[in-house]
């Protein structure tokens, strides 16, 4: 590994997405027969491994402009096989991905309305609810990493344990808290990133969603992540585009890429951190100043790709499709 590129380290899940596309989301007791159906590798954890592996090269993989490790555990299933076969056809280092003997791998039920790409998601975690506050200190990794990426889909203990030790080792986190759960106050005092979407932004920040309509809504709830110690605060908005808040006092709100058929946004939220982390390690690599506002916008454009396809993982762009 060059010493010369960024280190940056997905702590999270890893599950196998069962997609099925739909007319329209069904309502209680309706069934519906769905139009297509595909499987493949998902979990935000992985995915936004996946994000930063194929975000940081070109597609045949020459060049990375980081590298990208995974902590987590898949079960010893075909499932499995087909994450850990999947994260390092993208150029993800998966050594500390722990497969556990007699478990099953994560699953993801996804049911996307055809007409307008939302979707619905039942995860059922299996493996990642074995992936214990030991893994974060085993093999040294968080020494070797410089910016430590996490989600919520694995066990909260591991989550604030690996927050703890990135501090006292001063290593930047990125937190994506996804699903939202109600998290304790330090665990925002001195986090370098925070990137939610609306749902999680009125969860996490004690208010109902509607608050956040208005530019002036978003101000106040940003202010009160980084009042508690947040540097930056980044709110995904769907076709509004993307808020951003930092300590230092800048704000912005970018707008959605115009003139995007949408087909799947499944994999939108996980796109959007691997690009924005790209250009956070870098700054902290660097030692130079971190623009925030560039960051979101390339983020954003990179996600914008990515809805336009179907899938999670599959439809992560190259770096190469978006520069």
């Amino acid at each position: 590994m060059s010493s010369q590129i960024p280190h940056i380290t997905i702590l999270g899940s890893l599950n196998t997405d069962l997609v099925a596309y739909v007319p329209h989301h069904p309502l209680p007791g309706e069934t519906l027969t769905a139009t297509s159906f595909l499987t493949s590798p998902g979990g935000k954890g992985s995915n936004q491994a996946v994000a930063c592996a194929k975000l940081s090269r070109p597609r045949d993989l020459s060049s990375p402009s980081a590298h990208v490790s995974m902590v987590g555990a898949v079960g010893s299933d075909s499932n499995g096989d087909l994450l850990l076969s999947n994260l390092a056809t993208h150029g993800v280092d998966s050594s500390l991905v722990t497969k556990l003997p007699n478990k099953k791998t994560g699953i993801a039920m996804i049911v996307v309305e055809a007409e307008t790409g939302q979707n619905r998601i039942i995860i059922s975690g299996e493996a990642n609810h074995q992936v214990g506050e030991e893994y974060v200190t085993q093999g040294g990794w968080l020494d070797k990493t410089d910016l430590l990426i996490m989600q919520l889909e694995i066990p909260m203990g591991t989550v604030l344990k690996a927050v703890e030790e990135a501090k006292r080792r001063g290593v930047d986190v990125l937190l994506n808290p996804a699903p939202a759960k109600i998290l304790p106050d330090g665990v925002y005092d001195g986090l370098r990133h925070l990137v939610v979407n609306e749902t999680e932004a009125a969860i996490l920040g004690g208010v109902e969603e509607k608050e956040l309509d208005t530019l002036e809504g978003l101000e106040r709830v940003g202010k009160g992540f980084v009042g508690k110690g947040v540097e930056n605060f980044i709110a995904t908005l769907g076709g509004r585009g993307v808020f951003y808040l930092t300590k230092g006092g800048r704000s912005g709100l970018i707008e959605a890429e115009k003139g995007v058929k949408v087909v799947d946004t499944t994999g939108a939220g996980d796109t959007f951190v691997g690009r924005y982390a790209l250009e956070a390690a870098r700054a902290r690599k660097e030692g130079g100043e971190f623009d925030v506002g560039g960051a979101v916008g390339r983020a954003n454009k990179a996600a914008a790709v990515t809805v336009t396809r179907e899938g999670a993982a599959r439809s992560i762009p190259w770096r190469d499709e978006v520069e």
